[in-house]
């Protein structure tokens, strides 16, 4: 059965792997006939896809809940679904605490998104759903979420990998690839729709095809989508180093579609620290890996996470990661304190850090990156770059570099006559400022 006049709004939180989920219960409400609205202003039904990852993601996400509880309360909308990591983490007392919503679906019930719209809609209230987490959607037809150049191929979902501060895998469950042949056929699709900047993501790309091939497969995965016509670059999201062998180092040096840009989650180098996150390797691995990876790939840009004031973290631990820092230079660098999170091995453990010592550890480590990201971008001025134009102002034009993930990196301003949206434009940069970049283009391709 379609719908017919039925307005939908959803607003999705949290990382890029959630977007995907929101984009195919999006795909699943639009295939049922139901209108898909950029407000919740004239919508019926508004959904808020949840992160539930660390606290401020937890507030971000009751905050949107409850904004959106008060447009119904005030007969704005009609009906309120709440869905994803938070609801999945909270599931016993989710709709006790929250009667304002009408029904909470988990991680492994995405599918159900219809059944549970129309049935919020026909007056059913507080209805849960619930299934196994492995019942997740992975593939299906998707209205995106980004601009329709720029698109994610998530390629797993769930994790395997146990560290000890994240909840994850008890979210979304055991890591579990997509086959190939199905990831091939999305990201052709994708680029027959206009698709030119495939951003691959999964908790741990590196273990790729681990569960269906019994072996880690990103690096064959990647020689099939690099053969995808209208593909333009291939950006890398959550490589292991204990997984970045040389076969793959190779495969991205040679390639000329994937991006030498190397998102690298390593959280910390101490060895005594690793082992108490639960993390694969050690300090020796990770400083080999990188040293190997600037050998094979010497323009390659390695943008990570770090986490300070774990529970026992030392002075001197912090200062190994601080000095690893300070000798390797990574070009993009993320800096988080330490959440305890309720549920996770972590959050038992002794020595938990105060939030100050916490709080001066990552503005030490911040204050050294912004030092070392200032001088970095010195070093680009003359230099001539491939950018993908974003958008454009009476300003001008802005957009990003191999160098510049989505949302999380830096902006490339230029000026152009003609660039517009999706375009790729050559620019030569005369200026920087922190990760920005300043410049003009040369041509337009």
């Amino acid at each position: 059965m379609k719908e017919t006049n039925t307005k939908i709004y959803l607003l999705s939180l949290g990382c890029a792997k959630n977007l995907v989920n929101s984009e195919l219960m999006l795909g699943r409400l639009r295939a049922a006939g139901m209108e898909i609205c950029d407000s919740p202003t004239g919508a019926d039904a508004a959904i808020v896809n949840t992160c539930g990852f660390i606290d401020s993601a937890k507030s971000e996400a009751i905050e949107a809940i409850l904004e959106l509880a008060e447009l119904k309360k005030q007969g704005q909308i009609r009906a309120l679904i709440v869905t994803g990591c938070l609801t999945q983490r909270y599931q016993g007392e989710f709709l006790t605490e929250l009667p304002e919503v009408d029904a909470a679906l988990g991680t492994g019930s995405y599918d159900s998104i219809v059944e549970a719209v129309r049935g919020a809609l026909a007056g059913k209230e507080h209805s849960a759903y619930f299934d196994p987490r492995e019942n997740s959607l992975l593939t299906g037809e998707r209205i995106l979420l980004t601009p329709g150049y720029s698109a994610y191929l998530r390629i797993a979902e769930g994790c395997d990998n146990g560290c000890s501060f994240c909840v994850i895998p008890k979210i979304r469950g055991r890591f579990r690839s997509v086959p190939m042949e199905e990831l091939e056929a999305e990201a052709r699709r994708l680029a027959a729709a206009g698709t030119r900047e495939l951003l691959i993501v999964a908790q741990d790309i590196t273990r790729y095809g681990l569960d269906l091939y019994g072996k880690c497969s990103l690096a064959a995965l990647l020689r099939r989508l690099e053969r995808v016509e209208g593909l333009r670059w291939i950006r890398l999201h959550y490589l292991y180093p204990d997984e970045m062998d040389d076969e793959l180092l190779e495969v991205i040096a040679a390639s000329r579609k994937i991006l030498h840009y190397f998102d690298i989650p390593i959280q910390h180098v101490n060895d005594r620290i690793l082992k108490a996150m639960n993390r694969r390797g050690s300090g020796a691995l990770i400083r080999e890996r990188i040293a190997r990876l600037r050998t094979l790939v010497p323009d390659a840009i390695i943008r990570t996470s770090l986490i300070v004031g774990f529970p026992g973290e030392t002075e001197a631990e912090y200062r190994e990661l601080y000095e690893f820092l300070e000798e390797y230079r990574l070009e993009r660098v993320g800096v988080f304190c330490y959440s305890q999170e309720e549920g996770t091995a972590a959050a038992a453990l002794p020595g938990q850090i105060p939030e100050t010592v916490k709080e001066r550890r990552r503005a030490e480590i911040y204050a050294l990156q912004e030092r070392i990201m200032d001088a970095f971008s010195q070093k680009q001025i003359g230099r001539t770059l491939e950018i993908l134009c974003c958008g454009r102002d009476e300003e001008g034009c802005f957009g990003r570099s191999y160098m510049d993930s989505v949302d999380i990196d830096g902006t490339v301003y230029f000026t152009s006559e003609t660039a517009q949206e999706g375009d790729f434009v050559s620019v030569c940069v005369d200026y920087a400022e922190g990760c920005d970049l300043y410049g003009r283009a040369l041509s337009e391709v």
